[in-house]
């Protein structure tokens, strides 16, 4: 299996794209606004157990998608490009795949991705799955809320949840066709 790595542009930052033979093996967003955190790519290649190599112009596809994201539109990255799922196993990867069947624009509670991936009251266990998502963005685990439908933590980083929630639901409420309740329009 050969890994290679290019970086993604977000409004957060540059991420790190991480590919394998396969397809993406991990997507994740700067703890900075600076390009490359090498302790991203070192960590991702202790898990990996491989070193990835630099491969330029290899998010290209991914770059083009979260373009589109972020201008507004409703993608599912998990039907747009292959996931590598190599990183998350067990229940992690149940809930995180769960989490991908959450409507863009919409959100759903810890407790609802638990009963979704089978373990019903494993909401903890769901939101520890979401902080080690491989996929951040690409997997939206910032449409994990809480019971009380507060958005909760992202990381260190709550006002990137909250940025991307605003995001989809600005676009979301956009698309809705407006209706003129007026007599005779």
């Amino acid at each position: 299996m050969t890994y290679r790595y290019d970086f993604a542009d977000t409004p957060f930052g540059d991420a790190l794209c991480v590919f394998s033979d396969e397809g993406l093996v991990a997507f994740d967003l700067p703890e900075g606004m600076h390009r490359g955190s090498p302790w991203a790519l070192e960590a991702t290649a202790r898990m990996l157990h491989a070193v990835p190599e630099p491969d330029p112009g290899a998010s290209a596809e991914i770059d083009e998608l979260l373009h589109a994201y972020f201008s507004g539109e409703p993608i599912r990255f998990d039907r747009e490009f292959t996931l590598d799922w190599r990183l998350a196993n067990g229940f992690t990867r149940a809930a995180l795949q769960s989490v991908c069947e959450i409507p863009w624009g919409e959100s759903a509670s810890y407790g609802e991705i638990a009963a979704m991936a089978g373990s019903p009251g494993a909401a903890r266990a769901v939101g520890t799955a979401c902080r080690n998502t491989p996929f951040s963005i690409v997997v939206p685990v910032h449409r994990v809320v809480r019971a009380d439908g507060s958005p909760g933590e992202y990381g260190a980083h709550p006002e990137r949840k909250r940025y991307l929630l605003d995001l989809e639901a600005d676009a979301a409420a956009r698309a809705r066709p407006v209706h003129d309740v007026r007599p005779g329009v």
